[in-house]
């Protein structure tokens, strides 16, 4: 595999835009984003679990129900959730005139809208938009579509990889948006990938399906899971290698692609965290299943007190140990052991193309086999204060491992959402 530039509009026949069409005066960036195929792909996506669900999203979920689309169309600024029969009808409005402005099938146009909810989305400007969206679609265009989607993210996310199938080039491209409300059902986020590889709708959603429970699902900036999550993916076979039909080594090697761009989006999203100062990753080990040491791993990135804690820089291992227990995950704590790691010298760079690790030269062990341990407290701090700290803990109950991400909990956080919608 190897990382290139160019996000969504890496692989072959994909092209975006991205301008301001004014759905929210105060903001000055672009708000509204377009990202097309010269073909119709094999399409599939994942939604938000939460029963309260934006209008765009119920409609994207019924585009999807054949397995195939050809253009992504996102707002930002207004969610378009609970919004009742206008929001609906402004959801349709939107994909049916980009669909007359690209002459496609409206059912084949993804529409996503993020922001604040509750409020009613102004279609008409979109509508107004979209000639000038598509005007504007270019190869170089995904790093204006970048910025259209982003609501309180402090960096756009990016990231685009190629690897071989059956002896072609294959490119899976893809751009994020998410900061906060975010959590493990999803991550309130919206996700595009684009791909030029030649797969069956059915073995890109078992792809997909895959692949987010060990990425997007394994995030959590704050416990909540929004109205709006959508993650969609859309291959348009113009790589030509031979069609992915059944699993084997090509599936395999398409997933495995797809899985290193999630891991990187993840990766980023959870850096990114509203008002966060450092990525937190926990790797749990030797744990009784791969199920069991993810639930295990999320458990301790989602809790409260872990969060401020690590804001503060307090090598407070008890805090981790309670998360692990009320988990309602099996672990023995008399066999477990927990260090803390890092690497000196890492920042937190977005704009890269294959992220740092936290994997660290410097560790502190602070729990070992059930008992605490004397440690370092100036040591511990040190690592703790670093952009990227790894938290690995080490159970006696099997063989397998799982990973999560997530960041500290500061007071900028309540800072941005105490007057998000005002």
């Amino acid at each position: 595999m190897q990382y290139i530039d160019g996000g969504v509009t890496a692989p072959l026949g994909f092209t975006a835009s991205g301008i301001r069409c004014g759905i929210k005066e105060s903001r000055k960036k672009n708000d509204i984003a377009l990202v097309f195929s010269e073909c119709k792909c094999a399409a599939a996506g994942v939604f938000t679990k939460n029963r309260v669900q934006a209008e765009c999203v119920k409609l994207s979920k019924k585009h999807l129900e054949n397995g195939t689309a050809q253009a992504f169309v996102a707002n930002s600024g207004i969610a378009n959730a609970c919004t009742g029969k206008q929001g609906a009808e402004a959801a349709l409005r939107t994909a049916a005139v980009a669909a007359k402005t690209l002459e496609i099938d409206a059912e084949d146009v993804v529409v996503c809208s993020t922001g604040v909810i509750g409020q009613q989305l102004p279609v008409e400007k979109i509508e107004n938009a979209l000639p000038e969206l598509k005007k504007l679609l270019s190869k170089e265009g995904h790093t204006e579509a970048r910025v259209s989607i982003m609501t309180t993210d402090t960096h756009y996310k990016e990231c685009a990889v190629q690897t071989e199938i059956g002896g072609k080039i294959v490119t899976i491209g893809t751009m994020c948006k998410g900061s906060g409300m975010i959590h493990i059902n999803l991550g309130t986020m919206l996700s595009f990938i684009t791909s030029d590889c030649a797969i069956s709708s059915e073995m890109l959603n078992l792809a997909l399906k895959r692949s987010v429970e060990k990425t997007y699902n394994c995030v959590s900036v704050d416990g909540d899971t929004s109205t709006n999550d959508t993650l969609v993916i859309l291959a348009n076979g113009l790589a030509k290698n031979p069609k992915i039909e059944s699993e084997g080594a090509d599936f395999d090697a398409f997933c495995e692609a797809l899985d290193s761009l999630n891991t990187i989006m993840a990766k980023k999203i959870a850096a990114d965290g509203e008002g966060a100062t450092r990525l937190i990753e926990c790797n749990v080990q030797g744990a009784s299943s791969v199920q069991n040491a993810r639930s295990l791993a999320k458990a301790v990135i989602s809790s409260s007190l872990v969060k401020a804690a690590l804001f503060g820089c307090d090598a407070n291992f008890g805090r981790f140990l309670c998360a692990m227990g009320y988990s309602g995950i099996p672990f023995t704590p008399e066999k477990t052991s927990i260090w803390f790691t890092s690497r000196p010298g890492v920042a937190r760079y977005f704009d890269e193309k294959e992220p740092f690790s936290v994997h660290g030269e410097d560790s502190v062990q602070v729990f070992k086999d059930g008992e605490p341990v004397d440690f370092d407290e100036e040591k511990a701090k040190r690592i703790l204060e670093r952009e990227a700290v790894e938290i690995l803990i080490l159970c006696g109950d099997g063989t397998e491992s799982g990973t999560a991400w997530g960041c500290d909990l500061t007071y900028d956080y309540v800072k941005i959402n105490g007057d998000y919608r005002t």
